[in-house]
């Protein structure tokens, strides 16, 4: 018996269920691009397959020849996030309207979770809208408020403070309005 040492070898199931494949996989962030205009029913159809995804929408008043109306847009238009694992990216590119997910050098780019909850908090208190795309600028950090810990770039909008938040991995950016006292420089 003692020279008949049983071995155990594990061996990597290709068909291994999806299920199991994400409880081993962390989910994370990612930015889709989509069709023009196809934002708002990717999420539907992401909703429907149970796809945890984030639409960030900030309200604008539009006026036609007739009638105004408050309009929700897209903060970034073409753009959406989902939380998936990786290995589930073909149930994400497989739903109508999505293009790719956003990706560098071959890799997809992911967003921390950090990123995703400065979005949520800033749109939920209706403090974003768009913003051109910054990257170089004064730095200052939000010492104060809801938005604690924020960080963006100093802009000046008719004698009112703005802090310009950049999303790199998708080079959008949006702006938050601020007291002078809520800001500080970042380090």
């Amino acid at each position: 018996m003692a020279g008949n040492a049983a071995s155990f070898q594990v061996f990597s199931n290709p068909f291994l269920s999806e299920q199991c494949r994400d409880a081993v996989e962390p989910a994370q962030w990612y930015a889709l691009y989509t069709c023009p205009r196809h934002e708002k029913m990717v999420q539907q159809q992401l909703n429907g397959k149970t796809i945890e995804c984030y639409l960030p929408l900030y309200q604008s008043l539009r006026r036609w020849n007739d009638r105004k109306a408050l309009v929700d847009l897209p903060l970034f238009p073409g753009y959406l996030f989902v939380r998936i694992p990786l290995s589930a990216r073909l149930r994400v590119l497989t739903v109508p309207g999505v293009v790719r997910i956003i990706s560098f050098n071959g890799k997809p780019a992911s967003l921390t979770d950090e990123e995703i909850l400065a979005l949520r908090a800033s749109v939920s208190l209706r403090a974003a809208e768009p913003y051109p795309y910054l990257s170089k600028g004064r730095r200052i950090r939000i010492a104060a408020g809801p938005l604690k810990g924020l960080e963006g770039i100093v802009v000046r909008r008719k004698n009112k403070l703005r802090a310009v938040v950049s999303i790199h991995s998708i080079m959008q950016s949006y702006a938050v309005e601020l007291d002078v006292a809520d800001a500080e420089a970042a380090a």
